[in-house]
């Protein structure tokens, strides 16, 4: 748990002739990562001849599924955590699969493909339709018919829009016009009547465009013919829309099953380009969980009747880079997100998921600091965790949710803060007085965080020196771990005995805390003498900007306070807001309150819960990280069936 889980090397030497049972019993089993042979002394094994054939099944599958899915009706409401539905499937060979899949595609992919091909054909027709009876609307009003547009014998007539009536009035045409567009917009439709003998005239003419428009009769039956012919062809397309969406909903599941099991088997043969090959046999390189090394041992020797080699090398921890798996309790899985988004460790290096999950509960309840919100996050999650038993995502999230309103309830009691002020000042009816009065071990509780800033500032820090040193203690560990116990004097040692020693003089000192004999004195000189020596010794010149940016670090830690003082400073304006608003607003300021109360206080909800774990993890990822934390390693992705719409039952 508190490194990545031991990882064993494996090399299967088989016989080609049980390289598919094997492979299909790998698949089955997910519990070896295949990666590409690297041995040069072999041939790189050819793509298996199926795995093309596959992929056009695939291919063709994809894509009637994509067309079907864009023409059945959305479902409207909340769909996250809804159960899938499955397929119940027997176990079948790869003819039997490519037989049905083949079966499925006679029967919809030259009725889909059609169908869509007209629905397309419909509506570039409709667009062209549309196009024609906007320009028709604009020939409306002048009512001719339009094989009159276009030169004559002895006439031209155009039809057109212009941006400059004065234009036409300066030439010797005949034109009439209509005001189109909004009331300062200079743009009109203009109906042009001009002599043959001034078609030149007419082609210089600017800020005129002319509309072209084919057709014959008058504009009125030409545009009661476009909208009919508009309304059959979306009759039409809303048929075979319907036609689509019905075929969708009939064979969905069967075209999800048979996919799938074509993607699962294409898998099985893509894999085989991984392996390294001689005449007769495939050597297969990989890895597995160590804990699982026997296991996957037995089923290869059990699948080729002991046909075979498998060598079993248990990765050391340096200098081997084997892939990364993190085992982790349930409650720390939703924190291996935050962790990959930073980077996952390297197969030597500390696994810090479950000390950030802490770290990140305790720094959000502190920075949001509220019971009032704490109470809603916890029951929302708590309400998802019910709600929601089929998706293990959601479950997972909601479980991360339950544990931060719990924190946010305790630190919101701890600082006197329940959506602000609500209760001192909506049911107490006195704003200055406390949720409660606690003493505990000598401390009044709560601690009113508006009013005793310096107070929560010093605790804020104190977490910040402990999450630091945390770093530290890790650090060390890991170097112990990798054998560098001279790295551990270097770059861990110095630093606590520095700050020990600093902290005991600037306590005596500069806070006045305490006071030193003079034996401690000495000891607290001796350690800050050495600390800053080893610190400067291993540096350089660089040792000052390290001593700096450690106390950088540590004063990020202020932020804790300072969100949290944003939480509550929202929470009572809005609250001071909302007791105003009936004096400001008579009788109507009593019916907004409530309203302005739940509207200001969810807002408010959000954006500081955002706030809150964004900087909860810019914590983790710059000053606690820095202190030991690299990353770079690679998740372990074991050759596995994912079956999403099918079960095999045997």
């Amino acid at each position: 748990m508190l490194l990545p889980a031991e990882m064993a090397k494996i090399n299967i030497l088989l016989h080609k002739r049980d390289s598919e049972k094997l492979v299909k019993a790998l698949h089955e089993s997910g519990l070896m990562e295949i990666k590409r042979v690297s041995n040069k002394e072999l041939w790189e094994a050819k793509s298996h001849p199926d795995a093309g054939v596959l992929a056009s099944y695939e291919l063709r599958l994809s894509r009637i599924i994509e067309i079907l899915k864009n023409y059945s009706p959305k479902k409207k409401g909340f769909k996250l955590g809804k159960k899938i539905e499955k397929k119940r499937i027997k176990e079948r060979s790869l003819k039997e699969k490519i037989r049905d899949a083949e079966k499925i595609l006679n029967e919809l992919e030259e009725r889909v493909l059609e169908n869509e091909k007209r629905i397309n054909e419909i509506e570039e027709k409709i667009e062209s339709l549309k196009d024609k009876e906007e320009k028709l609307r604009y020939l409306l009003p002048f009512n001719i018919n339009l094989e009159w547009l276009g030169k004559s014998k002895y006439v031209i007539i155009k039809f057109g829009i212009s941006t400059d009536l004065t234009a036409l009035q300066n030439r010797d045409f005949v034109f009439y016009h209509r005001k189109i567009g909004k009331k300062k917009e200079n743009l009109w439709v203009v109906l042009i009547v001009a002599h043959v003998s001034q078609e030149e005239e007419l082609r210089k003419l600017r800020n005129f465009e002319e509309i072209q428009i084919e057709g014959k009769g008058n504009v009125k039956e030409a545009l009661k013919k476009v909208k009919e012919e508009i309304k059959i062809l979306k009759e039409e397309k809303e048929k075979l829309r319907k036609e689509l969406a019905h075929l969708y909903k009939e064979k969905k599941l069967e075209l999800f099953a048979i996919r799938e099991e074509i993607q699962i088997e294409k898998e099985r043969k893509d894999i085989f380009r991984y392996f390294g090959e001689t005449n007769y046999t495939f050597l297969i390189e990989g890895w597995c969980l160590a804990k699982n090394k026997e296991k996957l041992k037995k089923l290869v020797e059990k699948i080729t009747n002991g046909s075979c080699h498998v060598e079993i090398k248990t990765a050391k921890r340096n200098p081997d880079m084997p892939p990364v798996h993190l085992e982790n309790p349930n409650w720390a899985k939703p924190f291996e997100t935050f962790l990959e988004l930073f980077a996952l460790p390297k197969y030597n290096e500390i696994n810090p998921t479950i000390f950030l999950g802490i770290s990140f509960i305790i720094f959000f309840a502190f920075m949001l600091g509220d019971a009032g919100y704490g109470l809603v996050i916890f029951l929302l999650s708590l309400f998802a965790y019910i709600k929601f038993k089929e998706s293990e995502f959601i479950r997972r999230w909601a479980f991360l949710g339950i544990w931060l309103g719990l924190g946010n309830i305790i630190t919101g009691f701890l600082f006197n803060s329940f959506f602000g002020d609500f209760i001192p000042r909506f049911i107490y009816g006195d704003e200055n007085k406390m949720l409660y009065h606690a003493k505990i071990f000598g401390i009044e509780l709560p601690i009113d965080a508006i009013h005793k800033p310096i107070l929560i500032l010093s605790i804020a820090l104190l977490l910040g020196l402990a999450h630091l040193n945390l770093g530290f203690i890790l650090g060390a560990i890991q170097n112990w771990k990798r054998g560098h116990k001279k790295e551990i004097i270097k770059e861990q040692i110095p630093w606590f005995m520095l700050e020990i020693g600093g902290g005991m003089l600037i306590g005596e000192a500069i806070l006045e805390l305490w006071s030193l004999n003079v034996q401690l004195k000495i000891i607290a000189m001796i350690f800050t003498a050495i600390g800053l020596i080893a610190l400067f010794k291993n540096n350089g010149p660089l040792g000052f900007f390290e001593l700096t940016g450690f106390l950088g670090d540590w004063l990020s830690y202020a932020r804790l306070l300072a969100l949290g003082l944003a939480t509550a400073g929202m929470a009572l304006a809005f609250n001071v807001v909302a007791d105003l608003l009936p004096d400001i607003i008579p009788y109507v300021g009593i019916i907004l309150m409530p309203l302005l109360l739940i509207i200001a206080h969810f807002a408010n909800l959000l954006i500081q819960s955002l706030g809150a774990a964004i900087h909860a993890l810019r914590l983790q990822y710059v000053e606690f990280f820095n202190r030991f934390y690299e990353g770079g390693g690679k998740k372990f992705m074991p050759f596995r069936i994912r079956r999403k719409y099918t079960e095999e039952i045997r």
